[in-house]
């Protein structure tokens, strides 16, 4: 089915990135149409207190962050489907986008859908996540206090985020399936230096173990094969994100990463098509820092429409 109406401003995600550019956007009067994918409000409806983000000094709900900034984009007028662009067609003047069979058709496209992070994908994550299981250590770390957590991963992340929770926890396994890691040499010197920190090499995680919540883990180490239960309070991931860009393959310049390459933060390889927040941000992956590039984003974009 066509839509005959050709939008101005389609708006393709709907975290912080995608509602901060559908405000502005909203309020240059350019009517956006927001298409939120199958979770609105992305990464953060998952998460609990947020306490890191401007203006709110008692912590906020991260779905209730992306609630009032859904509202606050309605209120001045977009449009928001509850729906997932499943085809994309950048090739020509006037893009279009699919929703299954339904075509939309716009002037211009900022692209905010997000990257998920890489996780273990076992049987009770869906249940213990936010219970025990966190895929951000700057943002759950404090929830640790005087407690016993775990990370996964060894990368500069891994060691980065290992360090960091030693603020707050008492001790700090950090969890390798390899027996050297690619982290820089100053982040492991920083890491093994660190006597909160104790790190278990050849070694996975096969099981989450607890009723309620996470109680601990099983681990396995891939040399020899022992198994052994490991009693934590929290679990973090530090294993690396997937940017959700499968369907733009082909039609932008994307990394071999899977990031949108971008020039000056907002600008992809095609005129007209914009874009923010974790999909092209490998570095900070921020709901702030998200909000900031997605603002960028519809103002570009804004005087792009101007200028053509």
């Amino acid at each position: 089915m066509n839509n005959n109406n050709t939008n101005n401003l389609i708006i393709i995600g709907s975290g912080p990135a995608g509602y901060t550019a559908a405000i502005y956007a909203a309020r240059a009067n350019l009517s956006p149409l927001v298409f939120t994918g199958l979770e609105p409000g992305g990464q953060l409806t998952t998460t609990t207190v947020i306490e890191n983000f401007p203006g709110f000094p008692d912590g906020i709900q991260g779905s209730q962050l992306m609630m009032n900034m859904q509202k606050q984009a309605q209120k001045f007028g977009a449009e928001i489907k509850m729906e997932s662009i499943t085809k994309v067609d950048f090739t020509s003047e006037i893009k279009k986008v699919w929703v299954n069979e339904t075509e939309y058709k716009t002037k211009a496209i900022i692209i905010a859908t997000g990257a998920r992070y890489r996780t273990l994908e076992l049987e009770k994550e869906k249940k213990f996540w936010g219970k025990g299981i966190h895929t951000c250590a700057t943002c759950d770390g404090f929830f640790y206090k005087d407690k016993t957590v775990a990370i996964i991963g060894g990368g500069d992340s891994a060691m980065e985020e290992s360090n960091f929770l030693t603020k707050f926890a008492d001790k700090v396994y950090l969890i390798h399936r390899k027996d050297t890691f690619r982290a820089s040499d100053i982040m492991q010197e920083r890491t093994k230096n660190n006597k909160k920190i104790e790190i278990i090499y050849n070694t996975d995680v096969v099981e989450y173990l607890g009723s309620d919540k996470l109680t601990g883990v099983k681990t396995k180490n891939n040399k020899t094969g022992e198994e052994k239960d490991l009693e934590i309070d929290g679990l973090f991931f530090a294993i690396g994100h997937i940017p959700n860009t499968e369907i733009f393959k082909n039609q932008i310049d994307i990394h071999e990463t899977g990031y949108i390459n971008a020039r000056d933060n907002v600008y992809t390889s095609v005129e007209g098509i914009f874009v923010a927040g974790d999909v092209v941000d490998f570095t900070y992956r921020q709901a702030i820092s998200s909000a900031g590039i997605g603002c960028m984003a519809a103002i570009a974009a804004e005087r792009w429409l101007d200028k053509n």
